[in-house]
């Protein structure tokens, strides 16, 4: 099956993350995967919610947005309330994110992760993930906290079946042919947080659901290495 760019099954697309990206946040991350752009921020307050308080450990939550502009026709904004989609995926991300973290080490201090997907071409769910982790490793830096809070690191990749092809990293004029489609969150040491896998009008086997898992797997790796090159530059 032939891809745009040429790129091979088993290939990502270009993946560039700028850290800092904005000057009041106290972490970002400017995320440029493909075709997507997502902006990913991280903001610190010294509380936590109710239900947390007194008993001496954080909270890391996070919102996702698409902007009007962001899709070939204009997305609507959700000023009175948020879609079903948006508020899985806002849930997703701060799942990934809590699933790699000491909140006791945080104290009872709250992180609040936004992504706005600025521009969207297929697999923003995973690009916003990837970007939040950056995007909250720099606003925990600036705590200078006495031991490290995170357990791993954590990223995701989407992978999918497509006219019979397995696909990594599909874009959306692949996403909407697929047959199956699955977005995969792994920690650094290779380690699930989450796998959602969705039959489009279609079943998969084990065996096929394991070789979509490998990909993705292998994927992950590549996406990882990005990653952390971008935590270890200055």
């Amino acid at each position: 099956m032939k891809r745009k760019n040429k790129r091979k099954p088993d290939e990502l697309r270009p993946i560039r993350i700028t850290k800092n990206y904005l000057k009041y946040a106290h972490g970002s991350a400017l995320v440029e995967w493909g075709n997507n752009i997502i902006l990913c921020s991280a903001t610190i307050e010294n509380k936590v919610p109710p239900w947390l308080e007194g008993k001496g450990k954080g909270w890391i939550t996070a919102e996702y947005a698409m902007l009007p502009a962001s899709t070939s026709q204009r997305t609507q904004r959700e000023r009175q309330k948020i879609g079903g989609r948006t508020f899985e995926i806002q849930r997703l991300i701060g799942r990934s994110l809590r699933a790699v973290a000491d909140l006791k080490k945080l104290g009872e201090k709250s992180i609040f992760v936004d992504c706005d997907v600025i521009q969207a071409d297929g697999g923003t769910r995973c690009a916003s993930i990837t970007g939040a982790y950056v995007a909250l490793a720099q606003a925990i830096k600036t705590l200078n906290l006495p031991s490290p809070m995170f357990k791993d690191c954590v990223c995701a990749v989407s992978v999918g079946m497509v006219k019979n092809n397995y696909l990594l990293d599909l874009d959306y004029s692949e996403d909407v042919l697929a047959k199956v489609d699955m977005n995969v969150v792994v920690t650094g040491k290779g380690q699930f947080v989450e796998v959602q896998g969705t039959g489009e009008e279609a079943t998969f086997s084990r065996e096929e659901l394991k070789k979509m898992l490998d990909l993705a797997l292998k994927g992950i790796k590549n996406v990882k290495k990005i990653q952390s090159d971008v935590l270890i530059n200055p």
